[in-house]
This record gives C-alpha cells, structure tokens and sequence, in this order.
C-alpha cells in the first residue's frame, strides 16, 4: 500500500494509487447543505474533505471512479468553487490578514471581474460571488479551511480584536450574497460563535455533533478492518503480535474519538497512516506539532484532569469556544485532549475523558512545555 503522508489533495491522493478510505457518501450529503461549519481536532482530514468537496464541485468525474459518489451523482455540474486556506499565513503581524484577503479576491477579480465601484474587501467579494453565479449559470461554492487560525495566532494579543473585526465583515458576505451561494463550509479547530465572528451572516449549520457526519473526517473501526486488513496483519507479524492482538493494540493507542452521543468509535487518521506507514506503534500525532494557542492558554497553570472528567456535562459547555485557563474544558475537547466516553439520554449529559493513549501520553507532554516558564 502507498500511504498519503503529508498528503492533504484528493486529486494527488487518487492519481498517485494511494490509499484512501471512501467517505464520498458522506461528502455527497454534506454536499447537499447550504451553509455548514465542522470542527475537528488537527491532523483529522479536514483538509482532505475540503479538497475532496472541491474536485466533486469542479465536476472531476474521473477522480470519483469506482468510490460510492460514482453511483450517488448523475450531473456532474462544474460550480465556481471559491477556496480560502488560512492554513499558511502568520496572523499575529499586523496587515497579514488584510494581504492575504487581498490576494484571493484579487485573484477572483482576474477571473470575474471588478468593479470600481466596490472597494472594500468585503463588498468587492460580493460582487465577484455575483458575477461568478450570473457568468457560469452555477450559484458559487465557498469553502474555508482553517477559519479560526487568524484569531487562534492573536488570543489575547491586541490584534485578537483586529482580525475579530475583519473577519465577522468578511463573513458578512455570506448573507448579503446568499442568492448566489450553491454551498459554504467553514473547517475548524474551534467554534468562535459566542464571540459573534460569525454574527455578520446567517448561523451555519454545525455539524460538529450531527451523528450523520460522525465518521466524515477519522477512520471507523470497520474501515480499518476493511481497507487496512493487510497492512494490520503485516505489522502483526513485524511486531510479533497474533492479528487479534495486533487490532487490540491499535485500538488502544489510536481509537476512542466520539463526535456526538452516538458514540461510534473514531480512530485518528494520522497516526494510522504513519503507523502503517512505519509499522511500529508511536505517537504520532502529539510528535506533528503542539497548538500553540493551547499551550499559551495553560501557560503556569496545572489542569486537574481527573476532576474535569469526574463530572457530566451538557454539550454547550465544551462545544462552544471559552479562553479561559481555570476551565479550559472546551479547549480540551475542541483540541481532541478529550472525547465524548458517555451520554446519559435522561438529563442530556456527557462523560469526558482521554481518547486513547495517544492521547493521554500527549497531554502530560504538553502539560510540561506550558508549565516550562515556572520551573
């Protein structure tokens, strides 16, 4: 098997025979919303989605040969596929999220056109989401990856407000241009709605809990069975474990992420590409990189995590987006630090706790570098 390391585009991905888990019917009815927001920790596929979402909007059939969507779509029609990666920029010096929404609408306007009228970035993007719908005969497709790394990069930093402000006009777009929007999704780590940045256009629709889209980012554990049946047995052998042991050993390490009360198993998709890719058991994904807007959130303090998980919860209070280092239980979550284990249906409750191992050795880690400065 070829395996997708760093890999992040579908059309690379299906081209170059690698390996991939076939989520196109869950793309296909994500694809029949109007205007979605998804949060999922880092490393979990986003990206892929995104670019999954555009080739089926740019109408590439032939990336879909022989996947689940061949026999779900029969139009194949091309839409102005309109695509925002906040995944690059340095958003904590000043002008950088101005420069970088400059260039992609100047980019469009080559396309589209521009008109002398407009100048402010948001109402010139309207007026490219406009002409894009009345030039192609196709409503606009927006779709935005990592929404919230211009404010992440700023938490308590002067620029927060700036780029707060800039982007809740920027998303105001959304609603005055709604005519001519076909789909809009938002990718994310976390959900800013109590901070309004997304105030200036119509609530999207959050399918971070929706059980329907539980399994569209990670890998089920019948997919791992399924597509990895090889690559499991062979790392059984390398590792000198029987294929039951070995599938015990992966999914104490990598499985346990519930999106919604649902609860269906979830395992990380990056550290099992890496683990197969290497065939060894690591932690991978704490190893890619640590979200550095956590670790300056938890800076000095300690986090009991036993008493966080000792309780229940409603849903609101990990789902929305809190800074706040004496409670930082949604951050946790929103990071992937924890998951859902239960849900009591009779009051409406959650149970949290670590996903996996992983998880668990990561979180100690990171607890030491945030308390580094206090030692």
């Amino acid at each position: 098997m070829r395996y997708p390391i760093s890999i992040q585009t579908f059309a690379t991905i299906r081209n170059g025979n690698y390996v991939y888990v076939d989520k196109t019917d869950l793309v296909y009815r994500l694809a029949q919303e109007h205007v979605c927001f998804l949060s999922r920790p880092r490393r979990f596929g986003k990206s892929l989605l995104i670019s999954t979402l555009d080739a089926y909007f740019s109408g590439r059939r032939e990336l879909f040969r022989g996947l689940k969507m061949e026999a779900l779509e029969d139009k194949w029609d091309v839409y102005p596929v309109f695509r925002i990666d906040f995944a690059k920029g340095r958003f904590d010096l000043a002008g950088e999220l101005e420069k970088v929404l400059e260039e992609y609408v100047s980019s469009w306007e080559t396309i589209y056109g521009k008109s002398d009228i407009y100048t402010t970035l948001s109402s010139r993007f309207q007026y490219v989401l406009e002409q894009a719908a009345a030039r192609t005969g196709h409503q606009a497709v927006i779709l935005i990856d990592e929404y919230d790394k211009p404010l992440l990069d700023v938490l308590e930093e002067d620029l927060e407000n700036v780029n707060h402000s800039i982007l809740k006009d920027f998303y105001g777009t959304f609603k005055a241009a709604d005519a001519s929007l076909r789909f809009v999704l938002l990718t994310g780590v976390t959900k800013f709605s109590k901070i309004t940045v997304f105030s200036g256009f119509n609530q999207p629709n959050d399918i971070s809990m929706d059980s329907r889209y539980d399994a569209i980012c990670g890998i089920t554990e019948d997919e791992l069975y399924s597509v990895f049946g090889e690559a499991i047995s062979e790392m059984a052998s390398k590792l000198n474990y029987t294929v039951e042991t070995m599938k015990a050993e992966l999914k104490k390490q990598y499985d346990g992420y519930h999106f919604s009360n649902a609860l269906l198993d979830v395992y990380n998709p990056f550290s099992i590409i890496n683990a197969f890719n290497k065939m060894d058991i690591d932690n991978y994904w704490y190893k890619s990189g640590t979200p550095t807007f956590l670790v300056k959130l938890l800076e000095g303090h300690h986090v009991n995590m036993q008493k966080l998980t000792s309780r229940p919860y409603e849903s609101q209070y990990f789902v929305d987006y809190r800074a706040d280092a004496e409670n930082p239980l949604a951050m946790l979550y929103q990071s992937g630090y924890l998951t859902i284990k239960g849900y009591d249906r009779h009051y409406g409750e959650n149970t949290l706790d670590y996903p996996n191992v992983e998880v668990r050795k990561g979180f100690v880690t990171l607890m030491a570098e945030a308390n580094k400065c206090c030692s």
